[in-house]
């Protein structure tokens, strides 16, 4: 493995960190302050990122992205996990690439448009009594001659209010299995405006304040056959093959995060005076900076590392499991620290490391929790044994 950047991957570093320096990060205090994320700033911005080069950059080059691979992709994911989160992914979208599992006429209609920045895409897995354990959903798709009709509620939906369509997951019937019945489960497209598909107004979260979530509630939703994607009854198989690469990206804004707020308490350690000498100077804050540094950079380098295993097609769930689980981490403690240094300080808005101590919280939980990631380490670790 090689650690050197080329020269393509230094420049989509060097643009994507100055446009969240010039164009993201003078918002952050609106946004952070009113919890709003206007429409009009979210055109504003989506204009540039386009015109950038930066907008869906993530998909492939034969369906309008840039075609980076997996290690330059969270390259530049780190770099915009540097700002507010609202501003990085609504502004400078991501379209999910569970898109490209659509058929040549569903990626017409949802995933080019996406990809223009026209509409908007959005992933409806979780209820409120399925979020680790999806196989418990409730919500359920019963087919009705062609068609299917969806009833029941996700919620925690991320910006389902901003998008034009929810790929929704949805039990679909049952199996025997050993270890008893087990759901299946398929995926639809569900443009917003269908008849009996509402989505209502979510939860005020501590985290990621402009970047809302909703409830999805389908009340004899009646959809066509037309509007499943990938096959019936493989929703898992679908998720599984196009959303494996989602908790390294998870990890890799957590880096970017995480350098910011190292680089405040270095800055401020050279900076401030107590006892008439820098506070960088005692072993108490000296120490906290090296330590930091160095969790840091152990997280780097198993995000990228399964990066680089995934473009190689070597990558194991349990790679990705700990990649997310250490930067998700190290987040949070790196967060932490950096507040502790700047004393009173740093728990005020003036800074962004309020904002990022409190961001970091929900990084833990969504995309998988911290306790599912330990799951995948150690049955993978007790496999050999039968265990």
């Amino acid at each position: 493995m090689d650690f050197g950047l080329s020269e393509e991957q230094k420049l989509i570093v060097e643009t994507t960190r100055a446009f969240v320096e010039n164009e993201l990060y003078p918002h952050e205090r609106e946004v952070e302050r009113t919890g709003v994320l206007r429409r009009d700033l979210i055109e504003e911005l989506k204009a540039k990122a386009i015109e950038a080069g930066l907008y869906a950059a993530n998909m492939p080059a034969d369906v309008g992205g840039a075609g980076l691979d997996t290690v330059t992709w969270l390259l530049y994911e780190k770099e915009l996990g540097r700002a507010n989160y609202a501003l990085h992914w609504t502004c400078v979208a991501r379209p999910s690439n569970i898109l490209l599992a659509g058929t040549p006429e569903q990626r017409e209609k949802y995933l080019f448009p996406c990809i223009r920045g026209e509409k908007w895409d959005c992933l409806a897995m979780t209820e409120p009594g399925a979020g680790s354990d999806l196989r418990g959903m409730k919500a359920t798709a019963v087919q009705d001659g062609d068609d299917w009709v969806l009833n029941g509620t996700k919620h925690f939906i991320s910006h389902a209010d901003l998008a034009d369509f929810a790929i929704c997951f949805m039990a679909s019937g049952e199996e025997e299995t050993a270890r008893g019945k087990r759901k299946k489960i398929t995926a639809f497209f569900v443009d917003k405006g269908t008849k009996g598909f509402t989505v209502r107004d979510g939860y005020r979260n501590v985290s990621h304040r402009g970047y809302t979530n909703a409830i999805l509630e389908f009340d004899d939703c009646r959809l066509p056959a037309s509007q499943v994607l990938g096959e019936v009854h493989k929703g898992f198989e679908v998720a599984n093959s196009w959303l494996g690469a989602t908790r390294l990206q998870v990890g890799a804004t957590c880096l970017g995060r995480a350098e910011r707020a190292l680089g405040h308490a270095i800055e401020y350690s050279a900076q401030r005076q107590q006892f008439g000498q820098q506070i960088g100077k005692f072993q108490g804050v000296s120490f906290k900076l090296a330590d930091m540094a160095t969790e840091l950079k152990a997280a780097d380098l198993m995000v990228f590392e399964a990066g680089w295993k995934y473009d190689q097609g070597t990558v194991t769930d349990q790679d990705m499991a700990m990649a997310k689980l250490k930067a998700t981490e190290m987040l949070a403690y790196v967060a932490d620290e950096a507040i502790q240094i700047h004393g009173g300080m740093g728990l005020m808005d003036d800074l962004p490391l309020e904002r990022i101590w409190r961001d970091a919280r929900v990084e833990r939980i969504w995309e998988g929790t911290s306790e599912i990631q330990r799951h995948i380490i150690s049955r993978a670790l007790l496999r050999p044994f039968g265990a």
